[in-house]
């Protein structure tokens, strides 16, 4: 039986949901399989060991959080010894040997390569994307940089950053306003829709601006589409990965768009179409474009790709890395919608990660 390390909470905005989605994923573990040690990150960016009955039972992302009196633990930031296995060191106890990591983490200090770069220097085999898709992954502006050297279809955007701001406002401000309204803007690395906002006159951009800024130093703002349809698609595997079937989302919340309460809040506020309504053809090229968008940007194991369709014409919104991972979330409702459930894609997703880390130890380090 292998040790599955389960990693969530982090100093992100988005610790919360990443609390839910541990919840999920060790759920999901197959207990023929895999056994789990639990390691919560709390606000302060401090590791904790806890046990299953620490974990917090609740779904709803305002009534979680991590037991910061919980035993101290860390990781080495080097490989064991040949014959050894990974271990996580915990205050006042032995160390527990463990397999494999699961990096139940979202937003930035999880997501965003921080900790995939660790895990690559302790030779730890983990869940998802290496550290330069990670990184990519997360910043929305890199990752629209990215895929528009690589020439795929994406709305008009621009972008500053605070420094910018501070010192011109108004000039960044009628850069935004040049892109028409309505306008989405973005914290440039966030997930979860936290600090987006849907701009509709010009009297409410400096506000979302602020509040972007708030949560990150470099703000996104998109241009609005006529009557958009959000498709999504579940991507899973490493050289040879494969596609769901689309999923449409189609939000029912007051604020108009696929927004944190809607996502997380409000039961009634957005719902998912799988299959979405898309005639074959149609189907068939926005999953080529999802794939594109998965290889372009380097991913392994998993990701969640957002596309927009509008006009006949497809964009590529943005690529998540390590998505939701709770009930209610995209990809576990993708892939069961295919006939995958919770526990045959946590095991898919953990044997992945071997894989790659298997791949990866026999490349050669010397000349």
């Amino acid at each position: 039986m292998k040790t599955v390390l389960v990693l969530f909470g982090g100093r992100s905005a988005e610790h919360e949901i990443s609390l839910v989605s541990a919840r999920f994923v060790i759920d999901s573990l197959d207990p023929a399989r895999y056994q789990a040690v639990l390691c919560g990150i709390d606000k302060d960016g401090r590791w904790h060991h806890l046990d299953a009955s620490q974990l917090p039972q609740s779904r709803d992302p305002r009534h979680v959080s991590v037991n910061a009196t919980a035993p101290c633990a860390w990781l080495e930031p080097m490989p064991p010894r040949v014959g050894e296995k990974h271990v996580l060191h915990v205050e006042r106890s032995a160390p527990i040997p463990f397999d494999v990591v699961f990096p139940v983490m979202h937003g930035p200090y999880g997501e965003d390569g921080c900790l995939q770069g660790l895990l690559e220097l302790a030779a730890v085999p983990y869940v998802g994307s290496g550290v330069a898709a990670s990184a990519v992954g997360m910043d929305k502006l890199l990752q629209k940089r990215v895929f528009a050297q690589a020439e795929l279809p994406l709305v008009p955007w621009t972008s500053f950053d605070r420094a910018a701001y501070r010192a011109n406002a108004q000039g960044a401000l009628e850069g935004a306003a040049a892109l028409g309204f309505p306008c989405f803007v973005k914290p440039a690395n966030m997930g979860s829709s936290l600090g987006v906002s849907k701009v509709k006159r010009r009297e409410e951009l400096r506000a979302a601006v602020e509040l972007a800024l708030e949560l990150d130093t470099t703000v996104l703002i998109e241009q609005g589409l006529e009557a958009p349809r959000e498709i999504e698609f579940a991507i899973l595997g490493n050289d040879e990965p494969v596609v769901s079937e689309p999923g449409e989302i189609i939000v029912e919340h007051a604020d108009g768009f696929y927004s944190y309460e809607a996502k997380y809040l409000d039961p009634n506020g957005a719902r998912l179409a799988v299959p979405a309504e898309l005639r074959s053809a149609e189907r068939a090229s926005l999953q080529v474009l999802a794939l594109q968008a998965y290889r372009v940007l380097g991913c392994a194991g998993l990701a969640r790709v957002d596309l927009f369709v509008s006009g006949g014409e497809a964009y590529v919104n943005e690529v998540n890395t390590l998505p939701g991972f709770t009930a209610v979330s995209m990809v576990p409702r993708l892939w069961k919608a295919g006939g995958l459930d919770g526990m045959a894609l946590v095991s898919r997703l953990l044997e992945l990660a071997f894989e790659r880390s298997a791949v990866r130890r026999a490349l050669r380090t010397t000349r």
